[in-house]
């Protein structure tokens, strides 16, 4: 095809993008097998998962439970209020649709530090009713990851046609409820596969609006334990950026297989009949 660059070329530029992504990884993973003494060796690594520090690192544990119960809740919003709404304004309500655009804007569009300000005195209410626990953060989060997640699952909205299929179905009696859920969910999976994978992303990678509204998570326990054993901190943050890799590759693998196997069902199908 003209204008397509060659195999070679391809294979060129992934590599080299790979190498950018990989050096970094590798560093970490050099900084960590070091030893005090010289030489390197897997002494921090075994300090890790040894019961003897597990009070030193406590606070490292704690944060880490913290993000996941983080990360669990935050995704209850996005995909049990988030998509919801997402679906009833673009079949319902259309002339929202660039109300709602701009509105999920605005949490890229504003500082941390201001957000931070305007959380804070809906924090210190919110505590005296249900406590300042660590799973409060869950609602902060669920403003930050807006933008990334209706953008994951308007574009899929879109390239489906939901409408056309939403009507179809109401058409032959199907309610709200099935149309959202056997209709429209299928079609946006890859797009609330993509929202899920962001979402786990950024509150695992969140700091500025934990650290301010001094909540222990994984980020701030990081920072608290790289004072006292940096290679140990370095450690987990090579293990979480190699954890989101594989978690993006389950993720791209399982959004394009059934697809790719539709298309071939239908092709073998094709060509029996044909030969028939």
């Amino acid at each position: 095809m003209p204008g397509r660059p060659s195999r070679g070329v391809a294979y060129a530029v992934v590599g080299v993008i790979g190498l950018v992504f990989l050096i970094p990884l590798f560093a970490m993973l050099e900084f960590t097998l070091r030893q005090t003494a010289g030489g390197y060796g897997p002494d921090h690594w075994l300090a890790l998962f040894d019961p003897d520090n597990a009070r030193a690192y406590r606070p490292l544990f704690q944060g880490l439970g913290n993000s996941f119960l983080l990360a669990v809740l935050t995704l209850v919003i996005v995909l049990g209020v988030f998509f919801p709404t997402v679906v009833l304004v673009h079949l319902r309500f259309p002339r929202l649709e660039r109300a709602l655009d701009l509105l999920t804007v605005l949490p890229i569009a504003i500082p941390a530090i201001v957000l931070v300000v305007g959380f804070a005195p809906i924090y210190r209410a919110l505590g005296s009713v249900v406590g300042s626990g660590a799973w409060t953060l869950s609602l902060a989060y669920g403003v930050l990851v807006l933008p990334f997640a209706y953008r994951a699952i308007n574009s899929d909205l879109q390239g489906m046609d939901a409408r056309t299929r939403a009507e179809a179905a109401r058409s032959l009696g199907a309610g709200w409820g099935t149309v959202l859920v056997r209709i429209v969910t299928p079609g946006v999976r890859r797009g609330l596969l993509g929202a899920s994978l962001l979402t786990i992303a950024i509150v695992l990678g969140e700091f500025t609006v934990s650290s301010l509204l001094n909540r222990v998570t994984l980020q701030t326990a990081l920072l608290q334990i790289s004072k006292s054993d940096p290679f140990v901190a370095v450690a987990v943050s090579l293990l979480s950026l190699v954890g989101a890799f594989l978690v993006l590759l389950l993720v791209s693998s399982t959004g394009g297989a059934p697809r790719r196997r539709t298309r071939r069902g239908s092709r073998s199908n094709t060509s029996q009949e044909s030969s028939s």
